[in-house]
């Protein structure tokens, strides 16, 4: 009589981590979203509750799973890694949501720093709350602040961008928009488009102060500062530099009232890179001037160049 196969028994995945030299388990979660802040570069940033809650999740969304491997590999998480991403968003996204609505306990990271800054995680959450599901957000790292706090300039009010756009025109452009905003300023850089940028960023805002940040929390950890024309001298005569860059730029800079020729003299030179929209703007907050007034002028200087 032939004997019949043994059913396969599943065993349970291990629910823990290794950190200092000592295996954790992870407490059972609440179902929801987790939304889970990751290191930026030096995987010792990463918070306990962070590993808890990775340690202890259903499967962890990742925007590159081999990055987040390098993560729950250090720490010895056996959680399942799912890829969602901005190419596969439309089709992982309804999934996550059925588990959700499952009562599942799912994590969402990104490559590193907090998810939703600069990638793809908006539209799950956005999804996830309108379901019904719980977000939780677990605070950790960020380039953005993270290099706020480096580049000595004010810190009370501060302005996120991301990244510019990548052709000179529509970054001028985008720039003249943000000039009159009256806190300091923070970009995401490409670092070879980092030269050209800055000197967008100085023919734009004038010499405000700033401060490239790159590389942050990483061996080579470099925040250099300047004003924004200097920096621009000096990364293009450097060459492009190596790593994640943040940009921070200081608030408009307090001048004198411009009047008379000293205001037509600034506009004209704005005119000779902007359109006098953008010239407008781009004067009107160096100098702290209505736009209407700096306006009217632009147009009747760009009227008698004609």
């Amino acid at each position: 009589m032939a004997t019949r196969p043994r059913a396969a028994i599943s065993t349970p995945r291990p629910r823990n981590f290794a950190a200092l030299g000592a295996q954790v388990e992870a407490a059972p979660l609440a179902p929801g979203l987790y939304v889970v802040a990751t290191p930026i570069g030096n995987l010792g940033d990463v918070t306990l509750r962070a590993l808890t809650t990775l340690a202890a999740a259903e499967a962890i969304l990742a925007e590159d799973t081999r990055i987040t491997r390098r993560l729950i590999d250090r720490y010895a998480i056996a959680t399942p890694l799912v890829a969602y991403h901005e190419h596969n968003a439309a089709e992982v996204r309804p999934r996550v949501l059925a588990r959700l609505a499952a009562g599942e306990a799912l994590a969402l990271v990104s490559d590193a720093g907090t998810p939703l800054i600069s990638d793809p995680g908006y539209k799950l959450v956005v999804e996830a709350a309108a379901a019904g599901a719980t977000i939780f957000g677990l605070p950790g790292p960020c380039a953005a602040i993270a290099a706020l706090t480096t580049a000595a300039l004010p810190t009370d009010r501060f302005f996120f961008e991301g990244f510019l756009p990548p052709k000179s025109v529509a970054r001028r452009e985008r720039l003249a928009a943000l000039a009159a905003i009256p806190a300091t300023l923070v970009f995401y850089e490409a670092p070879g488009r980092l030269a050209e940028a800055l000197a967008d960023l100085a023919a734009t805002l004038g010499p405000r102060p700033a401060a490239v940040a790159r590389e942050l929390t990483k061996l080579h950890e470099e925040t250099r500062r300047g004003s924004l024309d200097a920096l621009a001298a000096h990364y293009a005569a450097a060459g492009a530099p190596k790593g994640e860059i943040v940009l921070v730029v200081g608030p408009p800079l307090a001048e004198r009232r411009l009047e008379g020729e000293a205001l037509d003299a600034r506009i004209a030179a704005a005119l000779a890179s902007f359109s006098v929209k953008d010239a407008a703007a781009t004067v009107a907050a160096e100098a702290g001037l209505p736009r209407r007034e700096v306006y009217a002028r632009a147009l009747r200087l760009a009227a008698a160049r004609r």
